[in-house]
């Protein structure tokens, strides 16, 4: 059975939304879901990284190494992604020589729950991770307070991870 992660860059909705996912997904991975949020990751800056680089970025980045495949939730924050995701981003870029291995060659599903249109953190995302290596499938979930979870498109989704 592959191993899955499933990153939550907010609560609320989108944490509801990476919960409803997940219980979809078990039936064919072995899913770790994180929730960004709750990792509480010092925001990243060079006077932070001469701390040295903090061990929940450490185990993020090699849980994210072990993972086959990855989705990655995430509300729109004014047009773009939430500061959780790109500091968490930030920090695993920092954690050493094979942190690449996060995310190259990974099939990773991106999925948002917005108050607004999705459309541009669907984008972002899909921009930052493909960047980073990771193989963003065509497809991508978004749902909203009139647009509930579609689970036989979820399950299309996973067909191809």
């Amino acid at each position: 059975m592959k191993n899955m992660t499933i990153l939550i860059a907010s609560q609320g909705k989108n944490a509801e939304l990476g919960n409803k996912i997940k219980q979809v997904a078990e039936k064919r991975f072995k899913c770790d879901l994180v929730d960004l949020v709750d990792l509480d990751l010092p925001l990243y800056s060079e006077l932070e990284e001469e701390k040295g680089i903090p061990n929940k970025a450490k185990s993020l980045s090699k849980s994210l190494e072990k993972s086959d495949c990855l989705i990655v939730i995430a509300p729109e924050y004014n047009g773009s992604v939430p500061p959780s995701l790109n500091n968490a981003i930030c920090w695993i870029s920092r954690s050493g020589k094979s942190w690449r291995d996060a995310f190259n060659g990974k099939s990773t599903l991106i999925a948002t729950h917005s108050g607004g249109g999705g459309h541009h953190v669907l984008m972002a995302m899909r921009q930052q991770l493909s960047f980073l290596g990771a193989n963003v499938l065509g497809r991508q979930l978004l749902t909203n307070y009139n647009k509930e979870l579609n689970e036989e498109s979820l399950n299309q989704c996973l067909e191809q991870m």
